[in-house]
């Protein structure tokens, strides 16, 4: 009874069907169901949702490399024979999709029961604004500032939050204007200059045309808002309820209105040498207060997602504090209602690989919330987008990387030909490029230990509202931007993430992960010391 070892999969996962078989396993079959459902294609990453509609090409394949591997019918024959049999091993789209009939206390799962806490963007916003209570750790070091608009407080510091980094941005684009540093020029090929350019929702920056208006007092009020916001930096403790700095000192719906002339339409900025000196030592000063001052660029574009989706749905950049608070609240689909968005600081500052923005994809498994224990993929890849980044233009396919979103577009013909045609790179490839760029050790000295500093800090901020069950496992799909430094900052962390390959490095590092996942959670419970492939061991309390 000891060597009953019989397993479930739900989803046409054929390598974890594969490799559970070649160990002598034997599915028990879900009743009705003759060829197993399909596995969504991108992240089934928040668990209350159901598979979405699936998408023929890419799947076809798996279908048939499953039928061609029980050319016999003995698989079936043993599965029909085991029909009456509990499973021991359960692998899972969602973990509502378990019968909990079929559950066992000693089952192998692998889900935990409410990731929401960290695997939606609500989840996590709200875990590691809370993170500062529980550890000694500041998430403005790696996670993108992040609102949920539906909460009345959170809504309150992200109007207040923008009007801040406004301030901060014209402060930055005066001495820009002035000449302090050389201009940061966005090489946009012509083919890309269209009309829409001239719109004020595409930011851009230019020397101001004749006749623009120039808004001397513009600079002084910024200045003053910075001084009063840096006071109270200098004194700020843990909590959130701070005064907030200059809430009535100018009119701010008028600053505002100057502010996009001038970051997006190209108006200029009056600026005397004191003036300069002065933007120069309180942008330096608020730089010591401020670890995101340097990646939040001087556009201030943010991205709205709603708080409960995945594969990039719903998500948007915008420039215009009016236009996001409208566009939250007139939205009806149900699961984008006001109370589900929530907005993030976009990274302007980003490092682009031959021009084109990317986002790195690092798996992870929790083997145990009790103790908390960690497992670290050392082989990552890389998701590039399909035209040339730009802060002049915000559609979807300049600054979303997802792979369910990107594959709806084609290559554009001003995107520089080095980018990989599959629009994935493997993490050596990327360590290449980094050494190229002489930052070779920037891998390993950065943006791994940033990576999983980021991971296990999410981690230990969500613990106490995750689901903990004995004998499940997890494995996570974390997504990170890379800024200009070459610091991770982290995106958002998936649950059940993809498994159908969309390129010849996908379809290797899919399968390994997917093979080292099952030594480490089965293998390693008979033989401590056998190989668990990729997996590192980050942490164990």
């Amino acid at each position: 009874a000891q060597e009953k070892k019989i397993f479930t999969v739900q989803g046409p996962y054929p390598i974890i069907r594969r490799l559970l078989r070649a160990r002598g396993w034997v599915e028990r079959k879900l009743p009705g169901v003759g060829r197993q459902p399909e596995q969504p294609r991108g992240d089934q990453s928040k668990q209350q949702l159901q598979p979405g509609p699936s998408n023929g090409g890419g799947r076809q394949r798996e279908e048939e490399e499953e039928q061609d591997e029980d050319p016999s019918g003995i698989h079936d024959l043993m599965s029909y024979l085991a029909r009456d049999q509990l499973p021991n091993f359960i692998w899972t789209n969602f973990l509502e999709a378990i019968d909990h009939e079929l559950l066992q206390e000693d089952s192998v799962v692998n889900h935990y029961a409410r990731v929401d806490a960290f695997t939606t963007k609500e989840g996590l916003c709200l875990s590691l604004q809370n993170l500062p209570w529980i550890e000694q750790a500041d998430p403005n070091t790696f996670f993108p500032r992040c609102y949920r608009l539906g909460n009345v407080d959170d809504r309150e510091a992200f109007i207040e939050d923008f009007r801040l980094t406004a301030a901060r941005s014209l402060l930055k684009l005066a001495l820009e204007e002035a000449g302090d540093r050389p201009v940061r020029t966005e090489q946009v090929p012509n083919s890309a200059k269209g009309a829409g350019e001239s719109q004020g929702s595409h930011p851009k920056h230019s020397t101001a045309p004749p006749g623009s208006p120039l808004y001397p007092e513009l600079v002084e009020e910024a200045l003053e808002v910075c001084r009063e916001h840096l006071g109270v930096l200098q004194h700020q403790d843990i909590d959130r309820s701070t005064p907030s700095p200059c809430r009535t000192c100018i009119d701010w719906d008028r600053f505002l209105q100057q502010y996009y002339h001038v970051a997006h339409e190209g108006a200029g900025l009056a600026l005397s040498r004191q003036q300069q000196k002065q933007c120069q030592s309180l942008l330096q000063s608020l730089a010591e207060k401020l670890p995101q001052l340097d990646m939040e660029g001087k556009l201030n574009v943010w991205i709205l997602k709603p708080g409960a989706e995945s594969q990039g749905r719903g998500i948007i950049c915008m420039t215009r504090l009016e236009e996001m608070l409208q566009l939250a609240w007139s939205c009806t689909a149900p699961s984008v209602q006001v109370g589900r968005w929530v907005v993030q600081k976009y990274v302007e500052q980003l490092l682009p690989i031959f021009g084109t923005k990317f986002d790195i994809r690092q798996w992870f498994v929790v083997t145990d919330w009790k103790p908390l224990t960690v497992w670290f993929y050392q082989d990552c890849y890389l998701r590039f987008c399909s035209r040339p980044f730009s802060l002049h233009h915000l559609e979807r396919a300049r600054h979303l990387c997802n792979v369910s979103v990107q594959k709806w577009y084609k290559t554009s013909p001003d995107q520089d030909p080095r980018v990989p045609p599959d629009k994935i790179w493997s993490s050596e490839q990327f360590q290449e490029y980094l050494a190229q760029l002489g930052q070779a050790d920037a891998w390993h000295q950065v943006l791994l230990p940033g990576m999983k500093a980021a991971i296990l800090n999410t981690l230990r901020s969500a613990r106490d509202r995750v689901g903990f069950r004995k004998g499940s496992f997890e494995l996570y799909g974390a997504d990170f931007l890379v800024g200009e430094d070459c610091q991770p900052w982290l995106l958002e962390i998936n649950s059940c993430p993809t498994m159908s390959p969309s390129s010849a490095v996908t379809r290797r590092l899919c399968a390994n992960v997917q093979r080292d996942t099952l030594r480490l959670v089965l293998d390693r419970k008979d033989d401590p010391a056998c190989s668990v492939g990729a997996f590192e061991l980050i942490y164990k309390e």
